[in-house]
């Protein structure tokens, strides 16, 4: 039995059709298989596919417009760029698996959800005990993106998450339209104070990089979008 629900009073969603019949998520499942084939303790462990499917599916559910399976993808292959800086890069690879797999943009708790969902799911999929517990930790640390100096996996995962901030212009409008259009339900007002209180936490951090090689690539043309994005949005 694989255990994917939805989190307690949060009702089911359909996943997204394909686009041209072919799936965003194509080549994802590869991935995750031999991920937590690596990742299981004992002889006896189940089939990683059935695992893989049901994420993918909360991936591609149809409120999520920058929160998708391209996300999810994006985050993984910033993650082998850092692997080495991680203490357990396959920690971090299942954590940005689940980071955002329970994501409603109405809710708040949308990280704590995901944390648990990992908990269960990994316990059940025979991942030692000790990993299940750092991966929801890691998950739970995407809340904020503030990790404590000196936790390299934390390090790892916050800043392959955060990479999107660092794109060219154009990619970077696109992101900011995408997370527009996830709150497509909140009024203009109450969107630009949220979103500026966003943009000022993560500017507010002494860096928004934490490791080396995130640091060199991203974090001044990270600086410079969210900076210009703020500006526009009213300061």
């Amino acid at each position: 039995m694989v255990t994917m629900p939805a989190p307690a009073d949060e009702p089911p969603v359909p996943p997204a059709a394909p686009v041209g019949g072919v799936l965003p998520s194509a080549g994802l499942l590869d991935r995750w298989t031999a991920l937590l084939t690596r990742c299981q303790a004992g002889a006896e462990t189940p089939d990683p596919v059935p695992y893989g499917k049901k994420l993918l599916e909360r991936w591609g559910e149809p409120q999520r417009h920058y929160h998708t399976a391209a996300h999810l993808k994006a985050v993984l292959d910033r993650v082998d760029d850092l692997a080495d800086h991680a203490d357990d890069p396959d920690a971090v690879r299942l954590a940005a698996w689940f980071h955002d797999a329970v994501y409603r943009p109405e809710r708040s708790e949308n990280e704590e959800r995901s944390a648990r969902l990992a908990q269960v799911a990994l316990a059940e999929a025979g991942v030692a005990d000790e990993r299940v517990a750092e991966v929801a930790r890691l998950v739970r640390l995407t809340a904020g993106h503030d990790p404590r100096a000196g936790d390299r996996n934390g390090e790892v995962l916050c800043d392959a998450d955060l990479a999107v901030l660092a794109g060219t212009p154009a990619e970077y409008a696109a992101y900011a339209a995408a997370v527009r259009e996830e709150y497509g339900f909140v009024p203009d007002d109450a969107f630009r104070e949220g979103r500026a209180a966003v943009l000022r936490q993560l500017l507010g951090l002494p860096r928004l990089f934490r490791t080396e090689t995130g640091y060199a690539r991203w974090e001044a043309a990270a600086r410079h979008n969210a900076g210009t994005e703020l500006e526009l949005l009213g300061g």
